[in-house]
């Protein structure tokens, strides 16, 4: 028995990374999961992945700065599977954003991470919210990043995008909160994925900074996000939990 078992889990970004590891726990767990990813030949893979071990899961292509994707992939997962009873909202503009000063970030690419975090958080919460309500119970579980508490120079855009990700979950949590819909945040700090990797060299980094002697894994992150999606949660909504072995207590 698992702690999700007979749920029907959505995860954004689902693919790779901490997503794909989000898809694999929660399938460990119990849960049937819908890969919701625009890389649709990696998001099959994932889901492939998690059959070959006897769970259930579905690929779905979502761009979630789209109403209509969006609006799809709910569909699908309640097509498929009957239910949705999580969403993860783990999707983002990470591989190949700048690092620039704030002065120096075009705005194409202020737009893009807003359109990607902070509306896709929105729109994909907005999509699957009918069934939610009709089941009269949901978690919704947002990403945020732990810029938003040490913001770290060069990546304004991203900041700026992660904490309207916070703003976005208490607004949910104290809308949502008469249907039975939780709205939490999980809030990693530097983990070794290979989107961290991709701008900046985790072997050089300086992990003295963090009390616990190390960056993050990806394992240390999807415990918080199990919990969010249990129903060991039901009574927790509005909260951001920060995942960075207390380098942020420093």
């Amino acid at each position: 028995m698992g702690i999700l078992d007979n749920k029907v889990a959505i995860v954004t970004g689902g693919a790779r990374g901490l997503g794909k590891v989000y898809c694999l726990r929660m399938a460990e767990e119990g849960a049937k999961v819908v890969v919701a990813d625009i890389l649709v030949r990696d998001a099959e893979e994932t889901a492939s992945e998690i059959k070959a071990k006897g769970g259930a899961a579905i690929a779905v292509k979502a761009d979630v700065t789209s109403e209509a994707d969006t609006q799809q992939m709910a569909d699908k997962a309640v097509q498929e599977f009957g239910r949705i009873d999580i969403l993860v909202n783990n999707a983002g503009f990470y591989h190949g954003m700048s690092r620039k000063p704030f002065n120096e970030i075009s705005s194409e690419e202020w737009d893009k991470m807003m359109e990607v975090s902070a509306k896709g958080t929105w729109i994909c919460s907005k999509a699957v919210f009918p069934q939610m309500k009709k089941q009269g119970k949901g978690k919704i579980i947002n990403v945020s990043s732990e810029a938003v508490f040490a913001p770290t120079k060069g990546l304004i855009h991203y900041t700026a995008a992660k904490a309207a990700v916070i703003g976005i979950t208490r607004v949910l949590a104290g809308e949502l909160g008469q249907y039975g819909i939780c709205a939490n945040v999980v809030v990693p700090g530097v983990i070794d994925t290979p989107a961290t990797r991709s701008y900046v060299n985790m072997e050089k980094m300086d992990a003295s900074s963090v009390p616990m002697g190390r960056f993050g894994r990806p394992e240390d992150v999807v415990g918080a996000v199990i919990f969010f999606a249990s129903d060991d949660s039901d009574f927790v909504s509005g909260q951001t939990l920060l995942i960075d072995g207390a380098r942020r207590v420093n």
